[in-house]
């Protein structure tokens, strides 16, 4: 009898124990919390403090592309300014989308993605603290590569700098957002990249950065009006055309960065814990 009663006292203790250590999802928490965003934000930026290869792809790939884009072009300068500055938005939004990819994916692959879920995290935390720390490399790269173009390699604006800066820094967010999203329907890391002929080249092509976008076949205008880099193009280019903010220009940084928050939003929904 006493034994029976010691096992039972024992399996009881440990089925609390087991309760306690790994919260249900009921006991998930399911808003986002300040506290827990950030430190997810500083845990990737302390991982990226030691990943001098992916800072340099961050920070340094796109002035790289921006100088050589420049000197491509030496004869005809009138010809860099005319795509200098949807460059400019599109260099960050590629970078950011293969780098943020590539690191969530690693983190799932790795077990780390798993083991932060198994904590009080919720996925709108991981996914905003993701967002909060490229974030953050985001503005140093996209202010880097807007002062570069404008300052040192000449481009010709007719509006305020400042205003690239922000179409920059919403195209970098947007491929920070679609990077995010995408891992979570790779299992590799050369899944991942896969999906960069997917995801980034038909945007590519269908922005209006090689032909006016009224120009091309009525069904690929019309797939073009619901891509968000054909925004981020015509934004840039409203900054060319106007001395000030108009509303065209707002309405398209306004789609861009609606567009970022949707996939934000999608991204923590389709999150997994780990690739199977």
């Amino acid at each position: 009898m006493t034994t029976n009663t010691n096992t039972a006292t024992a399996t009881a203790t440990t089925t609390a124990a087991t309760t306690n250590s790994a919260p249900t999802s009921a006991s998930r928490p399911r808003a986002l919390s300040a506290p827990r965003t950030a430190a997810t934000a500083a845990r990737v930026l302390r991982q990226l403090r030691h990943d001098p290869r992916t800072i340099a792809l961050l920070i340094l790939i796109p002035c790289v592309m921006l100088v050589l884009l420049r000197y491509v072009f030496d004869g005809s300068p009138r010809t860099f300014d005319s795509i200098g500055a949807s460059l400019l938005g599109i260099f960050p939004l590629i970078t950011m989308f293969l780098v943020t990819s590539i690191a969530t994916l690693r983190e799932r692959t790795s077990g780390t993605l798993e083991r932060l879920l198994a904590m009080p995290l919720g996925k709108g935390d991981l996914i905003a603290g993701y967002a909060l720390a490229f974030g953050i490399l985001a503005i140093i790269q996209s202010a880097l590569a807007t002062g570069l173009a404008v300052w040192f390699l000449g481009l010709d604006v007719t509006g305020s700098p400042w205003l690239l800066l922000l179409v920059a820094l919403l195209d970098a967010l947007l491929g920070t957002a679609l990077g995010l999203f995408v891992s979570a329907f790779a299992a590799s890391e050369f899944q991942a990249v896969q999906f960069m002929p997917a995801v980034i080249f038909p945007q590519l092509l269908l922005c209006g950065l090689f032909t006016p976008r009224s120009d091309m076949h009525p069904v690929l205008e019309a797939i073009s009006d619901v891509l968000p880099m054909s925004y981020a193009v015509d934004g840039m280019n409203e900054v060319l055309k106007h001395t000030d903010m108009t509303p065209t220009f707002v309405r398209d940084a306004l789609i861009v960065a609606g567009c970022a928050l949707l996939v934000l939003c999608l991204g923590a929904a389709t999150l997994r814990r780990r690739t199977a």
